[in-house]
């Protein structure tokens, strides 16, 4: 007994000198008399098995895992059980814990033990005038600091399990937060953004209706630039908690989100219905007419061109047509690698929420880098764009007189593309032959313009978000909202569209399977042209131009190295596909 004494004597001093209050100090001697200090409550709150049985008949766990607590900053500073559970200092205990409600409302006193600034400060939040009032759901320091495993306030791992933390309570709010760009960040692990502490306060938070809340509408600029200097009153109608389900509330997202699905909905259920026919139809001629080409023969070319035609093209099967100049398989080539890149990039911020998208993040160097990559893949998808436009701007002013806006030779859809749907679809159903087409296909043209909706509505939203301090001084805070919504659909469209319908129009479908390298030889076979453009090339005959596309096979090295391109694309995209379909369906699954 007389070394406890002394030991007693001796943690009161240490306490004391350390600056510890009196009261810890005494508890902490005290603890010591009772035996070995958290040692001792630990061979029993250490077990995982260690629960409490309440009156109704529940069980409550009493354990404290001993390294979470060890790892923690009271656990590192040597903050003894006592301290904060001081009806328990004797051991055996003499007292019962009390009931959670009741001990609930005293962990704020229990605090400010070392915390009093802190406490008075809560005092005056919502929260503890909630508690005040006897409300014993309002939270209490642990809800947002947890028990035992409390960490400094200062790093970022605490700052976000606080963030995880208010979702406890705020469930619809954190799920809200967590579908900004800000919440995806810190659902990604980085803390270098805005969290709910940073704009509604930590210890001293008010409600959003109090003019002295950091959210109230008087308020909200000055918070908002504390990290956007340049914010202007725009930012103040920014709807940080908007969802998509709340039409009388948030109108500007509802109906952004309902026409966005539609969209996704309608595109992806016309393709895919039309891919699965296209190749159920094909798989069968193909197995009906395995030994013959399955695809009607070229009408007759008439008298005058046949005599001609036979002479000239007695070696035809050794010579290809050429399909695409050099120039538009380089646009090509660049358009989908900084596609692959965007979607890549934009994906992993995207799907934030999915398992994958935290391990991709740190690898590319955390949301900051990706975003830097995503602009730079951004800038050059719209530079080969444009460049493009500059490009046909430049052939319509040059053949002003004599450029064909209609005709076979067009991209613009036109009746003809229609009346190819209705056959295709009646070729589909074994109602008819199958039909042939002129230098562009209706699905062709429709890849052609497609960008041209995708990358308007993607450049736009997304160079919106780029630039918040210049768009919200021009836009209201809510386009942002909307911005977000069409930006993130619009890449899943386009995403989910080239790597399934694209991928299949050009390399899956049984004709095609498992890779046309057209686009990057630049010129396909002669016979493969009579089936796939058999119009075209009955023109080109009888009009006696077809020498004119004539070119000679690839060489072995190009026909190589561009199978190993296109398998390698192919097989990113795949993988791409892959990752989205995750994060749908994990989201699925949460939700």
């Amino acid at each position: 007994m007389t070394f406890r004494l002394l030991a007693a004597l001796l943690l009161t001093g240490l306490a004391t000198v350390a600056g510890a209050p009196p009261a810890a100090a005494q508890q902490a001697a005290a603890q010591s008399q009772a035996g070995s200090g958290n040692e001792a409550c630990l061979r029993c709150h250490g077990s995982t098995r260690f629960e409490l049985t309440r009156p109704d008949g529940s069980l409550r766990s009493l354990s404290v895992p001993k390294e979470q607590f060890e790892h923690s900053v009271h656990g590192k500073a040597g903050i003894q059980c006592v301290m904060c559970h001081q009806e328990q200092a004797d051991l055996p205990h003499k007292t019962f814990a009390k009931n959670a409600s009741e001990w609930r409302l005293g962990i704020p006193n229990i605090c400010a033990n070392c915390h009093a600034d802190k406490r008075d400060q809560w005092a005056k939040s919502v929260h503890g005038q909630e508690i005040a009032k006897g409300n014993s759901a309002a939270a209490v320091c642990s809800d947002c600091h947890s028990a035992h495993s409390i960490e400094p306030a200062a790093e970022g791992s605490t700052a976000l399990a606080i963030t995880r933390n208010c979702g406890n309570c705020h469930v619809d709010s954190l799920e809200s937060y967590t579908n900004t760009f800000h919440g995806k960040v810190s659902r990604l692990g980085f803390a270098y953004t805005a969290k709910c502490a940073d704009c509604h306060g930590s210890h001293d938070i008010l409600r959003t209706a109090n003019p002295q809340s950091r959210v109230h509408p008087n308020n909200r600029l000055e918070t908002c630039q504390m990290c956007h200097v340049n914010a202007t009153p725009g930012f103040v109608s920014f709807q940080p908690h908007a969802t998509n389900d709340n039409l009388a509330r948030y109108p500007h997202t509802w109906i952004a989100s309902r026409f966005m699905l539609g969209l996704l909905g309608g595109t992806f259920a016309f393709f895919w219905t039309h891919t699965l026919l296209w190749f159920y139809r094909e798989w069968r001629e193909r197995q009906k007419f395995a030994a013959t080409p399955h695809v009607r023969a070229p009408r007759s070319l008439g008298a005058a061109a046949t005599a001609e035609a036979a002479s000239r093209h007695a070696h035809a099967d050794e010579k290809h047509v050429l399909r695409w100049p050099a120039g538009w398989r380089l646009a090509h080539l660049v358009f989908a690698l900084s596609l692959m890149v965007l979607t890549f990039t934009g994906m992993t911020i995207f799907h934030a929420d999915t398992t994958w998208a935290p391990i991709v993040s740190q690898a590319l160097g955390g949301p900051a880098v990706t975003g830097y990559v995503h602009r730079i893949a951004a800038v050059i998808f719209a530079a080969v764009f444009i460049g493009h436009l500059v490009y046909v701007g430049y052939r319509i002013a040059r053949n002003w007189r004599n450029f064909r806006w209609f005709g076979p030779t067009s991209l613009i859809p036109n009746l003809q593309d229609l009346k190819d749907i209705v056959a295709m679809f009646t070729w589909f159903f074994g109602r008819g032959p199958r039909p042939v087409f002129d230098r562009y296909t209706y699905w062709e043209k429709f890849d052609y313009w497609a960008p041209f909706w995708g990358v308007t509505i993607i450049g736009v939203s997304g160079a919106m978000l780029w630039f918040p301090e210049i768009t919200a001084a021009y836009l209201p805070g809510w386009v942002f909202n909307v911005a977000a919504i069409a930006h993130g659909e619009e890449a899943v469209l386009a995403a989910g569209f080239l790597f399934t319908v694209h991928f299949f129009n050009n390399h899956f479908r049984p004709d095609k399977f498992p890779l046309d390298v057209v686009m990057f030889t630049g010129s396909m076979p002669l016979e493969e042209f009579k089936r796939e453009h058999t119009l075209e090339y009955e023109r080109l005959v009888a009009e006696g131009r077809l020498k004119d596309y004539l070119v000679e096979p690839p060489s072995p090295a190009m026909t190589i190295g561009s199978k190993i391109l296109g398998f390698t694309l192919i097989a990113v995209g795949l993988i791409l596909l892959f990752l989205v379909t995750i994060g749908f369906v994990e989201r699925g699954l949460a939700g």
